[in-house]
């Protein structure tokens, strides 16, 4: 069973449908799926789930960037995690990266720098963030844009994080993560 983790601040309500539903609609043909905010996550609730998915959110909505601490059942989390977008940031930053400014929306032309489960070759993706991540030494670097880090691997667990929005186009990614751990 798959745990998603709505990453939307709950002042954004909208951002459930944009960017928590596209994900479930794309797991669910594959396996069971449960959705939870991020406030509900805990060490305790994860029982139960084989894999996690952290939800992106809106442009403005940085909201988990100052609530680090709230995520730190990732460090001993031993289930597959992909984070998107913000979940991306997010995972980064428990591991002491660091978020910087860069802004890309649209088509997004990336490449892969390492062979991964996940996504290869030079392809289009759909970015839509202010923030790229710089990620800590603890994590190898997948995919890059022009502009920034697209995609990291965290060098002992597999917890994996992508910049760009797969539930939007490159549905695949999801897909591959949901069967690559079974």
């Amino acid at each position: 069973m798959i745990l998603i983790v709505d990453m939307n601040s709950t002042e954004n309500p909208f951002g459930f449908h944009e960017f928590v539903l596209p994900i479930v609609a794309i797991a669910e043909e594959l396996e069971k799926c449960t959705v939870k905010h991020y406030l509900e996550v805990n060490e305790k609730s994860l029982n139960g789930y084989d894999k996690i998915i952290l939800s992106g959110s809106a442009l403005k909505d940085t909201v988990t960037f100052d609530q680090t601490a709230r995520f730190k059942w990732l460090k001993d989390c031993g289930k597959p995690v992909l984070g998107i977008c913000a979940g991306m940031q997010t995972i980064g930053l428990v591991f002491g990266g660091r978020v910087e400014q860069c802004r890309e929306i649209g088509m997004t032309e990336i490449a892969t720098l390492k062979a991964n489960p996940l996504f290869s070759s030079s392809f289009k993706v759909y970015a839509l963030h202010n923030y790229a991540l710089a990620p800590s030494a603890e994590f190898e670097v997948l995919a890059e844009s022009a502009k920034c880090v697209q995609a990291i691997k965290h060098r002992q667990k597999d917890i994996y994080g992508v910049l760009f929005h797969p539930e939007v186009r490159n549905n695949g990614v999801i897909q591959r993560f949901t069967e690559a751990f079974p």
